[in-house]
């Protein structure tokens, strides 16, 4: 089945766990409340695809290509984005459970979170310049040497962001998201 190419098709409760579904491509196609979880999808190709509803919890993504791909209402837990390619990366997240994900050195300049549970996420040597956190839990993300610049984090909350060892330039902050700004310094902010 490998090398399979799939166009404008709606793939709706398919159920496909633990399974390899490598070297396939899926261009304009809609994923309806599907459940690849543990499935291994590399070198897989997704352009103009959106998922909705569906479990794609520690699913394998090497050098699979994640072009204009839209996760709504999805697990996405322990996924690791940065074994995608990095070329014509693009998605867009809302109300997505990304609990312990890496996007580590990804390249995700304006990256939309909406509503997204983002908890122990990997964002080091991330480029999300003009990213936009709305309403999104960063508890224990880690931003290490994060290309923050310009983004929108004035609605995020639970991160701890160090101003020192990240590039935050005209990024946007609610002043109660200031003290995940000084979490090293141990100040007590009243």
């Amino acid at each position: 089945m490998e090398g399979q190419i799939h166009t404008d098709k709606t793939f709706e409760k398919v159920v496909y766990l633990n399974k390899d579904v490598k070297n396939r491509e899926f261009e304009n196609c809609t994923f309806k409340n599907c459940d690849f979880s543990g499935s291994n999808f590399a070198s897989t190709r997704f352009t103009d695809c959106t998922f909705i509803s569906c479990n794609m919890a520690m699913v394998k993504l090497g050098h699979a290509t994640i072009n204009h791909v839209e996760f709504k209402e999805c697990k996405l837990t322990g996924i690791n984005f940065s074994e995608c390619e990095d070329f014509l990366f693009t998605v867009y997240f809302e109300n997505c459970l990304l609990d312990y994900a890496s996007f580590a050195k990804m390249k995700m300049a304006r990256t939309k979170f909406i509503k997204c549970s983002l908890k122990g996420v990997d964002f080091s040597n991330t480029n999300l310049s003009n990213g936009f956190f709305d309403n999104t839990d960063l508890e224990r993300a880690v931003f290490n040497y994060t290309n923050l610049t310009s983004a929108d984090l004035s609605s995020a909350y639970s991160f701890d962001i160090d101003p020192e060892i990240n590039t935050i330039k005209k990024a946007r902050f609610s002043q109660y998201g200031l003290q995940g700004l000084l979490t090293k310094y141990s100040l007590r902010i009243v």
